[in-house]
């Protein structure tokens, strides 16, 4: 049994410092996360027999035990056909292991992968170390565009900020149908968890409360282990995979907290046909947004990021308008560009209740004349500290606007009346009052020079996928 205790800090950088050896040798950063998983949840299987003396969860001949002592090609096929036994099993195992393959083909990386968490006494670290280490690991791998893996990572201090403000009950349900890699229904655990020392209402924060799914397998691994790290669905995994738009959802919860995908439908995916759906659309916003609003129960509460589209495009305007009438849709963010790992991107979070009509829209302008870039300034939680102020949690109807039309005009705090925003044209919700180029601080080169890298990026991201779409129309360059 390792002895060794490393500080988070080190304990994160001899993780990461592993995955830079392995990228060398052609194992992406996100491939190795998966399997960093894998042999994670063996390494501390064998801790809890060890230790606590409890029977392994893990079948026979599939423990870390089994791995630790081989090398070479007996080392590489016998952990091959330990992910498929455990690829096929029920219950947690079954959700960390789906679709588990392995990535690290070399038996001599793979060694030195087992040889450094077997030196690490993984239980004995505190569970808020454990979880953070991961969460670390996860944030690292999300900002490192190579890997693609930053669309499963919405920015925490957006993330906490909301849950500051939508203030989840411990005894509620919570539910994400998008969940990535956990992020939303860890932050609200851990808003949810100091209210209360019952252990039945305790039981049921840990193991019923929670519920998640995603479609993609590596992300339900990441999100299960994510989970299980800090303590949450030590039985039954809160998380699914499954693609949540195929039919309607089991659950009514009272809280949704999700930053669905942005962009088309997936290839491949399964034709959506939902006969409870408002309106029949291509739009994978819409019809995540649609999907939440049907699923959440009487009096439920969401708050949900999506992009600018969804206030304004034409098709949208049904849902718009039910939005505004048989919901409550009392609050709005506008979101800046630069905090988001996809470049570019203009969102919103929409923050609604089921079940009563709109009276007034409040939006909160977050985005003229802020700037955020991931390199040099990037969003934290303090920079939301007005907005959350101004939300006022305790009691909505308590709000004051910071905007006057005569004495503040660029107030980033402004409500609209329902009746109003139902006259708009196509139902936009699409609002902006402030003049661009107000209080605009001096930038700072390195500051311009990572926002030219951002739009570069991202031109050159456009051409590659111009070139694979005209190779396949077999398109040749004049």
């Amino acid at each position: 049994m390792a002895k060794n205790f490393t500080t988070e800090q080190s304990l994160v950088k001899k993780v990461w410092n592993m995955a830079t050896v392995l990228a060398g040798v052609g194992v992406g950063f996100t491939d190795y996360i998966t399997q960093l998983t894998y042999l994670l949840f063996l390494k501390m299987d064998e801790e809890n027999v060890e230790l606590f003396d409890e029977e392994s969860a893990i079948p026979d001949g599939c423990t870390w035990n089994s791995l630790r002592e081989l090398d070479g090609m007996d080392l590489l096929d016998h952990y091959e056909e330990i992910l498929k036994r455990l690829s096929q099993e029920e219950g947690l195992i079954g959700t960390i292991y789906t679709k588990a393959v392995n990535k690290i083909e070399q038996p001599v990386y793979l060694k030195k992968v087992i040889t450094m968490i077997d030196e690490e006494d993984w239980l004995g670290m505190d569970v808020d170390v454990k979880g953070a280490i991961y969460e670390g690991i996860l944030e690292k791998n999300g900002q490192d565009k190579k890997s693609g893996a930053g669309q499963y990572f919405t920015p925490r201090p957006l993330i906490k900020a909301m849950v500051d403000c939508i203030r989840p009950k411990i005894g509620e349900t919570v539910c994400d149908p998008a969940c990535g890699t956990g992020g939303f229904l860890l932050a609200a655990y851990d808003f949810m968890k100091p209210q209360s020392q019952d252990k039945t209402k305790r039981d049921f924060l840990r193991d019923k409360a929670l519920h998640g799914s995603d479609n993609t397998p590596l992300v339900v691994t990441l999100a299960s282990m994510n989970l299980y790290l800090h303590g949450v669905g030590t039985e039954r995994s809160p998380i699914v995979c499954e693609d949540s738009l195929e039919k309607e959802s089991a659950i009514n919860p009272d809280v949704i907290l999700a930053n669905p995908p942005f962009g088309t439908r997936a290839a491949g995916s399964v034709e959506i046909n939902r006969p409870d759906f408002y309106i029949d659309t291509k739009n994978n916003q819409l019809n995540f947004l649609q999907h939440m609003m049907l699923m959440l129960r009487q009096g439920g509460r969401a708050a949900v990021v999506l992009p600018d589209n969804v206030l304004f495009e034409g098709s949208g305007e049904p849902i718009r308008r039910r939005l505004l009438t048989d919901f409550n849709l009392h609050t709005i963010l506008r979101l800046p560009t630069g905090i988001f790992y996809a470049n570019g991107v203009k969102a919103n979070v929409l923050f609604f209740t089921k079940g009563e009509p709109t009276k007034d829209t409040w939006y909160y302008d977050y985005r003229t004349d802020v700037k955020h870039t991931l390199a040099t300034n990037p969003m934290q939680r303090h920079h939301l500290d007005d907005f959350v102020a101004c939300y006022n949690a305790d009691d909505l109807a308590a709000r004051k606007e910071t905007f006057d039309a005569e004495t503040n005009p660029n107030g980033r705090w402004r409500k609209y009346d329902a009746k109003e925003l139902l006259e708009r044209d196509k139902t936009s919700l699409d609002i902006t009052w402030i003049r661009q180029g107000n209080d605009i601080e001096d930038i700072t080169l390195a500051e311009l020079m990572a926002d030219i890298k951002e739009k570069s990026d991202n031109i050159a991201s456009a051409v590659s996928k111009l070139e694979e779409l005209f190779a396949k129309l077999n398109i040749k360059e004049d």
